[in-house]
């Protein structure tokens, strides 16, 4: 864990908006010459705290407009039903988010389809990677925030 000071909460703000800026206006915006910036921006991804640079993508071009989230209770919780079930979802591509919970849900995933049909083959993938106890859909109806961003001057 490194310390992050005002500076690199800046370099990071910056890139989570877009990460195709040049390294001469990333150092501009901060306040800094090329060659400091770009081994802030090098220490920031050597230590992982920027993970990945990718290029996000419209779903309706793609024609996958379907999103819905789908809840997973389980009767097992051992650790050869959590390797079954976990690699098994885990590797269905429709899988965009997979998250472990506490409460009334075990399991909940966020899966991305072009239309109905394509979900209920998903769906058919899904129920056959490990013994499920119940499994919810929601489908949803509208898309009313979506950012990769994090609030970083939060913190």
């Amino acid at each position: 864990m490194i310390e992050l000071d005002t500076i690199d909460r800046r370099i990071l703000a910056i890139m989570q908006e877009d990460c195709t800026v040049p390294i001469a206006e990333l150092a501009q915006r901060v306040g800094l010459s090329q060659t400091p910036c770009w081994k802030r921006l090098k220490r920031l991804q050597d230590s992982r705290v920027i993970t990945r640079r990718v290029a996000l993508v419209d779903r309706d071009a793609l024609d996958l407009s379907l999103v819905v989230f789908v809840s997973v209770k389980t009767g097992r919780h051992d650790d050869a039903w959590l390797e079954a079930f976990g690699k098994g979802a885990a590797s269905l591509p429709e899988v965009v988010e997979f998250y472990r919970l506490s409460g009334e849900t075990d399991y909940l995933l966020k899966v991305v389809v072009k239309d109905i049909a394509a979900y209920d083959r998903f769906y058919k993938r899904l129920i056959s990677t490990a013994p499920l106890t119940d499994v919810s859909s929601s489908f949803a109806m509208e898309q009313i925030k979506f950012t990769t961003s994090l609030p970083i001057h939060a913190v």
